[in-house]
């Protein structure tokens, strides 16, 4: 079969073919550069310089600046003070709890129940941290109604402004920490801040009133701490007398007095004893 004249039909098209893709690429060349010379043909006038403004005096009140608006539109602290007043609390609400409150004492005196009965590890830590701290909230709760009642809420309502307002909340909490140090603490704190005895109470200031304070709780949680580590003592001392006389001597003592001490804790009700005490040694602050 004679093919030829198909080759021949094949060649011409792609030779129409190739011309037609040729004149495309010269026809947009001229386009496009006849485009760009009407461009360059169109002139821009150039925008006049503007005049330099004149300095302003920085002592000027008038000259500008950025200003805060604590309050809103009510009198009451806007919404973003209020913001940062709130964040700035909980950031030192840590230091606050341990130093102004009942948790201190509380958790001390629990830890060391713990460790009389020869528990080092059970309840855990956070097990005595959250005691402590809903117990030292149930003993705040009267401050802390206090406070919210003559200084928080008058502050929020904008009848009060922020210097009132701190000055009437730290009164509350002033006077629960006076009821719960000693003389002998606040007068050890006055000498080494060598400053004069005060006159009354309310001439003692929170930066002497503060330390004064952790001072007699930790004392008075040793004491209490004493007294619970006593009866859980005789009952080591029984336990090893009687291994002793049996020539028992390379059995741990522990092993033994353990189960006895945790009877004799259950039996006398121990942590009702011990949360009753730590809450009535405060009944005379709340």
């Amino acid at each position: 079969m004679n093919t030829a004249p198909y080759r021949i039909v094949s060649r011409a098209s792609s030779a129409r073919i190739g011309l037609l893709i040729v004149l495309i690429v010269v026809i947009t060349t001229i386009l496009l550069w006849l485009g760009a010379t009407a461009g360059h043909a169109m002139p821009i006038d150039p925008t006049p310089p503007t005049d330099p403004t004149d300095p302003t005096d920085p002592t000027d009140s008038g000259g500008g600046g950025l200003s805060i608006d604590i309050n809103g539109p009510d009198g009451a602290p806007s919404s973003a003070i209020v913001t940062l007043l709130g964040i700035t609390l909980l950031s030192v609400a840590p230091a606050l709890l341990l130093m102004m409150t009942s948790f201190t004492k509380i958790f001390v005196v629990l830890a060391m129940t713990r460790n009389a009965l020869a528990l080092p590890s059970i309840p855990p830590n956070q097990v005595l941290a959250g005691l402590a701290l809903f117990l030292s909230l149930f003993i705040m709760a009267p401050v802390l109604t206090d406070i919210n009642s003559v200084a928080l809420q008058p502050y929020l309502d904008g009848s009060l402004n922020f210097t009132d307002a701190l000055n009437l909340g730290s009164e509350p909490l002033r006077q629960f920490m006076l009821a719960n140090t000693r003389g002998e603490d606040l007068a050890l704190m006055t000498r080494a801040a060598d400053q004069p005895n005060p006159d009354n109470p309310d001439d003692v200031t929170l930066l002497t009133l503060i330390p004064a304070f952790m001072i007699s709780e930790l004392r008075a949680a040793f004491i209490i701490g004493f007294v619970i580590f006593i009866p859980f003592l005789v009952i080591d001392i029984v336990v090893s007398a009687a291994l002793m006389s049996m020539g028992m001597m390379m059995l741990p003592p522990v092993m033994i007095s353990l189960p006895f001490k945790i009877l004799l804790f259950v039996l006398v009700d121990g942590w009702g004893l011990i949360i009753t005490s730590l809450i009535g040694s405060y009944q005379m602050a709340a």
